[in-house]
């Protein structure tokens, strides 16, 4: 007998596929990697290059050009997010009528030709209004990505698939750098300088990718037309999701707000998650400008290369600790602990940089620390989506609501905590993180207890769903789950159980 790609030990070795899964399950789940994954990782990847294209260009020319001095660089990132949070829940609701598969690829375009202008801005107030409407267009990027994304998995494959989706930000972040480095050899051609190339170039890159998405992104399983997915196909991607306790869609309706503020993941989340996410910030922005004002201040084309180069080293290393975490995390069933164990490494950094008297090789630990420990935190979103199985539409809108606190908090932390006239010190920046930082850490057991209350008292396990999938072009769903599914897939474990009514 020949190889079986599906059936080969070693993609159920590290768990990518469970041992029990069928190989006619395991042919989906493949397909929907190439149809999910792809584009969300390749649409996330140029959307971090273009975003963060600004701040290598800030450090390799534009502030001189452009006359940034002062806190400008704060002001730039201000405007960029509060267009992103003007348009945060509107566009999760956008996308729960609107299909997936030609929305986010046209807010691709548009993300794609505002960066494209920022190369062209000829002052300060151009491109104030660039950064906006980068911020408005490229908001369905991350967060719609991510509700696509976690409709169409198991609970044991969430965690493993959101690293990978993940890994798309860092690898945006560390491209940037290098291709700004790439990008001061074109200095003078065609009379621009090199930082406005960078622009240029992420601009040839953004929007081809947009096509990919068009062609090959499936919508939510209830509502897929994927030509990709056969109808089999697409009623065992549902009775498999049915049987995990995740509900179909039911479109939007006067009552959704309130499901959604009545549901304690969305309210405990919001704090949680954005916790985790600020935490480690002095990874990102605080750790450049250390290199560049501190370790590398002669700014000799030398130096910036040096700068560019060594920013990219924590979002490499949050690349490793992402997918270690997340095939630790789904063997160990559970997102806690790794969440603790990141959090416990966060603390310890943020107080070495609070102190900041120590040598600079141990500021330059502290610093890649706390970029590995951006790879465990994306796993709150695993979480999410678990706890928020059993009603869709409040799943992906409390989404959209907890990462609309993260951009409140990257619009308003970097004018108020970690401002750039204080770099690299940042005094009040790293106060303001050790306190966060103890704090996230005594409230990861209050989602716990809560989820294990929810289950032992039995709340959203005896729901049942009339199912309509009628949109994915079937007439009904088949009343048993056969071979695709294995029996103890079939049992009820605890969690959400749908029967679907047929």
């Amino acid at each position: 007998m020949g190889f079986d790609y599906y059936m080969n030990p070693f993609a159920e070795w590290i768990g990518w596929f469970p041992k029990h899964m069928s190989r006619e399950e395991r042919v989906l789940v493949n397909k929907l990697d190439f149809l999910i994954l792809v584009f969300a990782c390749f649409s996330t990847w140029a959307n971090t290059l273009d975003v963060n294209a600004i701040y290598n260009a800030y450090v390799s020319g534009m502030l001189d050009d452009l006359q940034l001095y002062g806190n400008k660089l704060n002001y730039l990132n201000a405007v960029y997010w509060v267009g992103t949070i003007i348009f945060q829940i509107p566009s999760n609701m956008l996308l729960t009528v609107v299909p997936a598969e030609y929305y986010i690829p046209i807010c691709e375009v548009l993300w794609g030709m505002f960066t494209l202008g920022t190369a062209f801005v000829k002052n300060y107030n151009q491109l104030m209004v660039m950064r906006f409407f980068v911020g408005v267009t490229s908001t369905p990027c991350w967060i719609c990505n991510v509700a696509i994304l976690n409709s169409w998995y198991r609970k044991q494959e969430l965690g493993k698939r959101n690293a990978v989706y993940y890994c798309t930000w860092p690898l945006g972040s560390m491209f940037s750098g290098y291709l700004q480095n790439a990008c001061l050899t074109l200095d003078g051609v065609g009379g621009l300088q090199g930082w406005r190339w960078l622009f240029i170039v992420c601009t040839i890159i953004t929007i081809p990718i947009s096509f990919i998405g068009v062609f090959f992104f499936p919508n939510v399983p209830s509502h897929c037309k994927s030509r990709w997915l056969t109808p089999r196909e697409k009623e065992l991607a549902q009775t498999r999701l049915l049987a995990e306790g995740f509900a179909p869609s039911v479109g939007l309706d006067r009552a959704i707000f309130k499901r959604v503020f009545r549901a304690w993941p969305t309210w405990v989340f919001f704090i949680l998650a954005n916790l985790y996410w600020q935490t480690p910030y002095a990874s990102s922005t605080p750790y450049l400008l250390w290199l560049n004002d501190d370790m590398y201040p002669a700014q000799t084309t030398a130096d910036i290369n040096l700068v560019n180069n060594l920013s990219t080293a924590g979002a490499a290393i949050s690349i490793v600790s992402a997918m270690f975490f997340a095939f630790y995390s789904d063997w160990r069933g559970n997102r806690w602990d790794s969440l603790v164990m990141a959090g416990v490494v966060v603390l310890a950094c943020n107080v070495m940089l609070l102190v900041w008297d120590i040598p600079n090789g141990a500021k330059y630990f502290a610093f890649i620390a706390l970029g590995f420990c951006n790879g465990p935190i994306n796993l709150v979103i695993a979480w999410i989506a678990e706890v928020l199985a059993y009603d869709l539409e409040v799943r992906a809108i409390s989404l959209a609501f907890v990462n609309m606190g993260y951009c409140i908090l990257a619009l308003v932390l970097p004018l108020t905590a970690w401002q750039t006239v204080d770099a690299p010190r940042y005094y009040a920046g790293y106060i303001w993180s050790v306190g966060l930082s103890a704090l996230e850490l005594i409230m990861i057991p209050i989602p716990l207890y809560l989820e294990r209350r929810d289950k032992k008292l039995g709340i959203h396990q005896v729901e049942k769903a009339d199912i309509n999938v009628d949109a994915a072009g079937l007439e009904d769903i088949s009343s048993d789950i056969d071979n695709s599914l294995s029996a103890q897939d079939s049992e009820k474990k605890g969690g959400v159980v749908f029967v679907a009514e047929v």
